[in-house]
């Protein structure tokens, strides 16, 4: 029982981390999602990232929560640690595999442009100088 609940609910999130990473609705931080260097160096590359990976991540929290509401309905001991493993690996496999769309994504998005200011002092320190 404590397996069924741990694979339904860790599907649902991988489910709900999926719908909200392709729809664009995932904000950019250091706890879920595609984080990447590639896809943390601006808030377009994260939303690209998690966009690519969307599809995978539903997937994977498919497979898992499939899996985990299947257990109740095995009979034999073998078949719940088959259809346990087979979920766990599924969602593993396909999570990761999200991961590494979305990294590559990332990458493919072009530099983010330098912040503005001062081109030519050291720290951006120009604003600051008197003029005259």
């Amino acid at each position: 029982m404590i397996l069924c609940a741990i694979l339904v609910l860790g599907g649902a999130a991988l489910l709900l981390l999926g719908f909200r990473g392709l729809r664009g609705q995932l904000p950019r931080n250091r706890y879920v999602g595609v984080r990447t260097p590639a896809a943390m160096s601006s808030d377009e590359a994260f939303d690209v990232a998690n966009r690519a990976a969307g599809p995978a991540m539903l997937a994977g929290g498919a497979a898992a929560v499939l899996a985990g509401a299947s257990l109740p309905m095995l009979a034999s001991t073998f078949s719940v640690v088959m259809i346990s493993v087979f979920g766990l690996v599924g969602a593993f496999v396909l999570m990761t595999a999200g991961g590494v769309l979305g990294n590559r994504a990332a990458e493919a998005m072009p530099a983010p442009a330098a912040a503005g200011g001062c081109g030519g002092c050291a720290g951006g320190c120009c604003s600051s100088l008197p003029r005259g």
